[in-house]
């Protein structure tokens, strides 16, 4: 039975989008189930027995009996109150619904919807929020002072067949009904993004690469299907196809369709045509096209990627005529915001200055948690305590209040009940309106609990967001668990001298993504510094902030001397700080700051070597220049060795995506020295979408067993560009106009995008990415288990009889070092360099030496004497075209092969002096080799002959032979 199940699990990864590593996708799908010291086999068990409601809070969209379940749509606290936008939500997910229904062939459809409405909205019979929030919603509406259009777009970031993050749409664009012309209705655009978000696959156009020469040597453009009509149109009008010459195109020079087309399956391509009900199939897909779907999912069709993944493996064709019901609708309102710290003070927290980190809570209570948010407190060891009930923030006596209930001691017991202080937690919460939806718990410990599965259905049916911040390795294996389940984060800190716990703590917010009510993190330092030297360092603030707050720690009985310059050139000493010596802080806020470079030093004054740290953070003003953000994360919970983890930092200033940054993540573990790893916005590699502001890289490193910490360092240097010209991630087409009744009919302009901008001072961020859990990294030396990553940007252009190819180099290990060969293979036929790579066309690579990963390269090859056969007989008066595909693996120096590249292709141009000659030599060669076999034939008979005569006179000496 094992044994099937083993199997089954194989096979469907014959279906997983052809960019992911086969054997990347086995790790994930069989280690898990080996990772016994991630979850218990109890809490498994407890798992499968809970109902279906409870295990659908923390999910995500489900699909359930061929229906769409709990899909979320987050409305931005920024966007004004509009009567009409909920209604016209209402019915976009409604016409999509049913145009889902029948673009999948009767398969799927939306049941259950739930619109999340900002606190900022007036208060009206709206349901509360239970587990819901803006970080978890599939679809954002939000226009961050309208810097990227009205493109509604997903953002895609781990790769094809893999789930998007969010789809966003503009309040503009759900408002304005003139924009259907050039989008075309809602509903359609809905199920183009849906396809984005839900099944990974891309864009069918491509607006960097509008036009191509086709297989026929014929400038054409870039769509699928490749039947669609229209008209060149240049910068005085139509322009016959035959002048218009790729290179020479400008701002200006487009292709306009006809609104009639045949075609009716183009809803990634060109959804807004009325006549569009379908997915590109396999029959009428344009693999010539070179748009990002094609090199993604190596020339597969948008029909064919779709249902072969999930969710069709699991749903089957509805048999009756009428469309499934309309959706209905939740309107859920964001609530007051309430947080309660569930700390740990069993004697654990007494090890390895716990206690002192713990107590670093004032940071958050003073600086990170808004305004106007309701907190408490409550602690635990083997029982639990009340120690603050639910205070409301609104000036700095509340904060100070708070603090005051913080821990100052810790008991003599050893053992912690993490589920009494969870459960005292909410008690807390469920004073101030009956329950604990919507509510945030901040769940601090160092103790093990092999009982954390006993409150589990506790857990999940509060309504209750938990974040975890494991203190030291002595915190329970499987606490992670409970933010995994219902999307809360998970950090944690280690046993030695490091911010980790405050850069913790400023990661966590309430959720509703008011960024001018949150703080963002600038700065994070640390360093042991000698007595009597300095810690010297600077940061950034990249816009105008309503309060700047540097926080400054030391380990001896009496701070540093601290000297802080700001932008404007004032000078802050120590005795301008807020000294807490029991805490060993001090603490500087400065209302109203500018952009611009901050310095400051700190100086040893201890005859002693000491830890001086300092945290920097700020608070965007609501003014019109959006501040640059970045959020962290890694790819899974946990792994198992040596499947890699993917490390993503997305950077934006408001939604345009930040390019040309210096990004770098640590990665540190429990009892190993950290990993400083640079991270990649390039297209190649672990990176998907070059320049769309998310910055990635495969991390391996894997030293020891255990947790592992990720925190992320952003730097922008000034004058240089910015921001990007468009859209991040993938986006329904906009039409400029029409072609209807041979009359061009032009719309509206779009709305200016994102602009490249100089940054006159730079800046700097931090983001802590969470924790993550590693099992099975063996001891002494590790065997070199990792391929060169898949390359996933090859190219082909033509030039005469040749064909070059360019790729982004990858590395000995996934994208890291430098791979030994490369196997570049071609052919005539799609489906032979699909499906039978390793029988094409070998080219001869032994001039292309594998450069170090990320370095772009370029290798020039003559495949004509592949192309013609001795069959061929060319036209002597015209060239010969011929459409070759190319691929290529990485091999390592163990000879470990990376998966096949994406598939590149090239019309290859023979001229007819080149074709003939080769013909020619075809032919001689033919006639040789024809020669050559009739001498041998001959030569064979006489030497058989020969043979059989003188063994007949050996049988009859003397004899005649009859």
């Amino acid at each position: 039975m094992a044994k099937a199940v083993k199997d089954k699990e194989r096979k469907v990864t014959v279906n997983v989008c052809v960019s992911e590593i086969n054997w990347r996708l086995l790790c994930n799908m069989t280690h898990r189930d080996n990772a016994g010291s991630v979850c218990s086999l109890k809490f498994q068990t407890l798992l499968v027995a809970l109902s279906p409601e409870l295990l659908f809070l923390g999910a995500g969209v489900q699909l359930h009996n061929n229906g769409y379940d709990g899909l979320l749509i987050a409305i931005n606290p920024q966007v004004p109150e509009d009567q009409n936008l909920i209604p016209n939500i209402k019915e976009m997910i409604t016409e999509s619904s049913s145009y889902l229904f029948n673009a999948t062939k009767r398969r799927v459809f939306f049941r259950n919807v739930k619109i999340l409405i900002p606190a900022t909205w007036k208060a009206k019979n709206y349901s509360k929020v239970k587990q819901e929030s803006y970080e978890k919603a599939n679809v954002i509406v939000t226009d961050w002072y309208g810097t990227h259009g009205d493109d509604p777009y997903t953002l895609q970031y781990t790769g094809c067949g893999k789930e998007g993050k969010h789809i966003y749409f503009t309040p503009h664009f759900l408002l304005n009904d003139d924009l259907t012309a050039g989008y075309g209705s809602r509903g359609k655009v809905f199920v183009c993004e849906w396809a984005h978000l839900r099944w990974g696959v891309f864009d069918e156009y491509n607006n960097e690469k509008p036009f191509y020469i086709n297989g026929q040597s014929q400038i054409t453009v870039t769509r699928c299907s490749s039947d669609i009509t229209g008209m060149f149109v240049c910068e005085k009008g139509p322009c016959p196809q035959e002048n218009c010459i790729i290179s020479n195109f400008q701002e200006g020079h487009m292709f306009i369709y006809n609104s009639t087309q045949n075609s009716t399956a183009l809803i990634m391509f060109m959804q807004s045509l009325s006549s569009v009900v379908e997915f590109c199939n396999a029959s009428i897909h344009n693999q010539e096209a070179p748009n990002l779907q094609n090199q993604m999912w190596s020339l597969r069709s948008t029909w064919d990627v779709i249902s072969g993944s999930a969710d069709f493996n699991h749903s089957f064709s509805v048999d009756r005529t009428e469309l499934p019901l309309a959706p209905t609708f939740s309107l859920v309102r964001a609530r007051e915001k309430v947080v309660c710290l569930v700390l740990d003070v069993s004697s654990k927290m007494a090890e390895a200055d716990r206690l002192l980190k713990l107590q670093e809570a004032e940071f958050y209570l003073m600086q990170i948690v808004e305004i106007h948010t309701f907190v408490g407190i409550a602690s635990f060891n083997s029982k639990r305590e009340i120690r603050a009930h639910l205070h409301q923030i609104n000036n700095d006596d509340d904060r100070k209040l708070l603090v005051s209930y913080l821990p100052a001691t810790v008991s003599a017991e050893a053992e912690s009940s993490i589920c009494s202080g969870l459960k005292k937690g909410f008690e807390v919460v469920e004073k101030l309106n009956g329950r604990a939806y919507g509510s945030v718990m901040i769940l601090v410990t160092s103790g093990k609990d092999e009982l954390i599965s006993n409150c589990l259905h506790t857990v999940l049916s509060s309504g209750s967001t938990i974040h975890t911040i494991a203190l030291g390795a002595s915190a329970a294996e499987n606490l992670e668990e409970l933010s995994y389940l219902i999307g809360g984060l998970k950090f944690f800190v280690q046993d030695k001298n490091s911010n980790s716990m405050i850069d913790a703590f400023s990661r966590i917010s309430s959720g509703t993504r008011d960024l001018c009510q949150q703080h963002i993190q600038l700065g994070s330092v640390g360093e042991n510094v000698k007595p009597y030297h300095q810690l010297k360092n600077m940061t950034v603030g990249s816009s105008v902030g309503n309060d700047t707050t540097f926080l400054v720690t030391w380990q001896t009985r009496c701070p540093p001397d601290i000297v802080l310059l700001d932008p404007n050139g004032r000078k802050y000493y120590t005795n301008n700080f807020i000294i807490n010596r029991a805490l060993q802080t001090a603490r500087l806020w400065i209302p109203g700051t500018d952009p611009g470079l901050w310095t400051y030093t700190l100086n040893n004054t201890h005859h002693s070597l000491q830890a001086l740290r300092v945290i920097v953070i700020f608070r965007a003003s609501c003014s019109a220049v959006p501040p640059a953000t970045v959020e962290a994360f890694m790819e899974g919970d946990s792994t198992h060795f040596p499947c890699p983890r993917m490390i993503y930092a997305i950077a934006r200033k408001g939604f345009c995506p930040i390019l040309n940054a210096t990004v770098t993540a640590k990665i540190e573990p429990e009892m190993a020295d950290p990993v400083t790893l640079k991270l990649f916005d390039g297209g190649a590699g672990a990176n998907v979408i070059k320049n769309d502001g998310i910055y990635s890289r495969y991390f391996f490193s894997f030293a020891v067993n255990g947790r592992y910490s990720l925190k992320v360092h952003v730097n922008h240097s000034p004058s240089v560009s910015t921001l990007a010209h468009s859209t991040p991630g993938s986006h329904a087409m906009y039409m400029p106009g029409y072609i209807a009744n041979g009359n061009i009919q032009m719309n509206a302009p779009q709305k200016s995008m994102g602009r490249s901008e100089e940054e006159k001072w730079g800046f700097s961020l931090i983001s802590s990415g969470g924790s993550f859990y590693v099992l099975g990294v063996p001891a002494g030396p590790h065997p070199d288990a990792f391929p060169p990553s898949k390359i996933i940007d090859l190219e082909a252009m033509n030039v005469e009889e040749e064909v070059t190819l360019s790729e982004t180099a990858p590395g000995g290990d996934f994208d890291q070092g430098q791979a030994n060969s490369y196997e570049i293979r071609m052919s005539k036929s799609l489906w032979n360099i699909q499906n039978d790579f390793n029988n094409a066309i070998l080219v001869n690579t032994s001039k292309l030496n594998p450069q170090q990963a990320g370095t772009k390269e370029i290798f020039t090859f003559s495949p004509k004497l592949f192309v013609n056969g001795p069959e061929h007989r060319p036209d002597r008066k015209t060239q010969e075209s011929h459409r070759i595909y190319v691929a290529i693996q990485a091999i390592d120096k163990n000879s470990l092969k990376s998966a096949v590249s994406n598939i590149a292709q090239a019309s290859l141009l023979i001229s007819p002096d080149s074709a003939s000659v080769l013909a020619r030599d075809c032919v001689s060669l033919k006639a040789v080799l024809t020669a050559m076999g009739l001498i041998g034939t001959i030569c064979l008979t006489v030497v058989v002959t020969h043979c059989i005569l003188n063994r007949k006179k050996r049988e009859f000496p003397g004899g005649v032979v009859a």
